[in-house]
């Protein structure tokens, strides 16, 4: 076997041993929150696809039309000659949402943070970064070369304790945080952290992958970013970042994960127009999910979550794994989530709750947790 395969085997069999080796399974969509795995059909909830958009038929028939007017791929990057007309149409739309000037759409969230972060930050700034912020978050930090500084989750005082010690040592400071946290469905202290933004002379980065798109509950100044997604409660693909109109222009000229990346296929951007459509002649679709997950939580005697994310904390990798299994075999996918996406000793079933739920479908979840002890 050659040197590099044998190296790789021993790291296979080392991440085996720690329960932490990962396959991804292949699941077909189905009508509602089903899926087919393996010939089998179970209930989901492991999707990010909050609102139901994925497979709404007015977001797929403008998807299959898009494709048919435009192609299948854009063909270059945004920069070159893969800016196709749907492009602005869409970042229009983001920025009334999100009620700044303007937005400009990345090709996934990931590539938002890892773009963004790096083209305003560098040697001499400072980053403040919630501890369980997102990978790609971290990693745009990393890029960026700025001094990257973690505070305690959602504390306050830390925060305050770290700008108060660190602040004046640097020239620009950047405080990044979520909305709502992809693993443990909590929302961060927005209005406190702007005002501590504000009093620093410091930018405030806001991811709101998770958020279940509905309007904005605090009014931004300037200097806060806002980065979402298209890729869960839009149903599509994509991320994108909201602001002034200056920031914008600013970074479709040096974010590089913009400029080196092919353009998205107009098909996933026709797809997004669509269920921007649906969410505005539907806004109560917002309110299913988190209906579910809020009655989920309260039945197990959970904190309230913010959105449509719960966590079951197991500790161990095994214990997770045998609770995925046994979920698995009552007709449920729910996959354990297991470090390094969470911290060592919190693996967990993360149930993510959509408006394609049934109240019964719920309930017999909850059946299947208490019959098997898992709670």
């Amino acid at each position: 076997m050659p040197a590099l395969d044998v190296f790789l085997q021993q790291k296979l069999q080392l991440l085996q041993a720690r329960h932490a080796r990962r396959s991804p399974p292949v699941a077909e969509p189905q009508e509602g929150a089903a899926i087919l795995k393996e010939g089998k059909k179970l209930i989901s909830f492991a999707s990010n696809d909050y609102l139901g958009l994925s497979r709404h038929p007015q977001v797929m028939k403008a998807a299959a039309d898009a494709a048919l007017h435009y192609g299948a791929g854009a063909g270059a990057s945004r920069l070159v000659s893969g800016n196709h007309p749907l492009y602005s149409q869409l970042e229009q739309r983001l920025a009334a949402h999100k009620q700044t000037e303007a937005a400009c759409v990345f090709g996934s969230g990931y590539l938002a943070n890892i773009g963004v972060i790096p083209a305003l930050m560098g040697s001499g700034d400072l980053i403040l970064m919630d501890k369980l912020a997102h990978a790609c978050m971290l990693d745009g930090a990393r890029l960026s070369g700025a001094n990257l500084m973690r505070f305690a989750h959602n504390n306050l005082d830390h925060l305050h304790m770290l700008l108060e010690a660190n602040r004046t040592q640097h020239h620009h400071c950047l405080i990044a945080t979520e909305s709502i946290f992809s693993m443990d469905g909590d929302r961060a202290p927005l209005h406190e952290i702007v005002a501590l933004a504000g009093r620093y002379d410091a930018w405030l980065l806001i991811d709101s992958a998770h958020d279940l798109y509905q309007p904005a509950v605090i009014r931004h100044p300037s200097s806060v970013i806002q980065l979402g997604t298209v890729s869960k409660a839009l149903g599509a693909y994509g991320g994108y970042v909201a602001g002034s109109r200056v920031l914008i222009d600013y970074l479709k000229t040096t974010a590089r994960s913009l400029i080196f990346s092919t353009a998205l296929p107009p098909a996933v951007i026709a797809g997004a127009l669509a269920a921007l459509d649906v969410l505005a002649a539907e806004p109560e679709r917002a309110d299913t999910p988190l209906a579910h997950a809020r009655r989920f939580a309260a039945s197990l005697g959970l904190d309230e979550p913010a959105g449509g994310i719960v966590p079951l904390v197991l500790g161990e990798n095994e214990r997770a794994l045998a609770a995925a299994t046994y979920l698995e075999q009552c007709g449920f996918w729910v996959p354990a989530i297991r470090p390094p996406t969470v911290p060592a000793g919190t693996a967990r079933l993360r149930f993510a709750f959509s408006a394609q739920h049934q109240a019964q479908q719920v309930d017999t979840l909850l059946d299947a947790l208490h019959t098997g002890g898992w709670v």
